[in-house]
């Protein structure tokens, strides 16, 4: 009988070891993982990748970046004291695009100087126009899908798993900027969980954020709330929320905003 409860035990606890190792990567079930060495973290504007160092393995990437050496210099001279960081995550720069997708016909999936964004990137790149700020894009480990919808669910299921996706790009000079315009999407009325595992890696105490969304409608939903939230030492000013089929005019409007700032 003994030997019967023991083997019972054992097998409920493989089952139990098994299930959970399923749930923690359900997420990341069929998507790709990067492994090449990805340029995006740079400006959107890519000035190149000789200020960011890497360190690779055989199935990752990680980035560091001293973003402040990365500001093209036409927006800096004015702004060469700028402590200013434009960071955001886009769709754009977060999907392995096959060959033979047309990025501008694509929804949410745009260019920003000729490079492969998204319409937060769009934003993020008028941000920067106006203030001589850096800019800082958010990337993940695993590629989302290249279907809107998909990904939609697939930030739906992480939002339910509270799932925090590892980031590959990471800021080594974060102190230095006392403020953080801080992008994203609107995935079913909150962040995308990628925006979550930025928040913890990096300490706002102190600082001004500036939040700003693109959606289809749904605005800022709580979030702005949220960010107060995760950062309770930071000074979290209301943002600016951009309708996505508005962004590509709404560069005299993020204009107006910045003016209203009084940075």
């Amino acid at each position: 009988m003994k030997k019967i409860l023991a083997m019972l035990v054992t097998l409920m606890l493989l089952c139990a070891a098994s299930c959970g190792k399923s749930d923690e990567t359900s997420v990341e079930s069929g998507r790709q993982k990067r492994t090449d060495i990805v340029s995006s973290a740079d400006d959107v504007s890519k000035k190149g990748s000789e200020n960011i160092s890497d360190s690779t393995s055989e199935n990752s990437v990680e980035i560091s970046q001293s973003v402040s050496e990365q500001t093209d210099n036409s927006d800096a001279e004015e702004n060469e004291s700028s402590k200013i960081l434009i960071a955001y995550f886009s769709l754009g720069e977060n999907i392995g695009l096959s060959e033979d997708v047309d990025a501008d016909a694509s929804v949410s999936i745009t260019t920003v100087n000729g490079n492969v964004s998204g319409n937060t990137g769009v934003i993020a790149d008028y941000i920067r126009q106006a203030t001589g700020g850096d800019t800082f894009s958010i990337i993940t480990e695993y590629y989302y899908p290249e279907n809107y919808d998909e990904t939609v669910d697939l930030g739906q299921e992480e939002q339910s798993e509270n799932v925090r996706p590892k980031l590959v790009s990471h800021i080594e000079n974060f102190e230095e900027y006392d403020t953080v315009f801080v992008g994203y999407p609107n995935w079913w009325f909150d962040m995308p969980m990628a925006m979550y595992s930025f928040f913890d890696e990096y300490d706002f105490s102190g600082k001004t954020i500036i939040p700003f969304v693109t959606s289809g409608g749904s605005g800022f939903s709580e979030t702005e709330n949220t960010i107060r939230q995760l950062e309770p030492e930071a000074n979290v000013l209301d943002g600016l929320a951009v309708y996505y089929t508005d962004v590509e005019g709404a560069q005299s409007e993020v204009d107006d905003w910045i003016k209203g700032l009084d940075l």
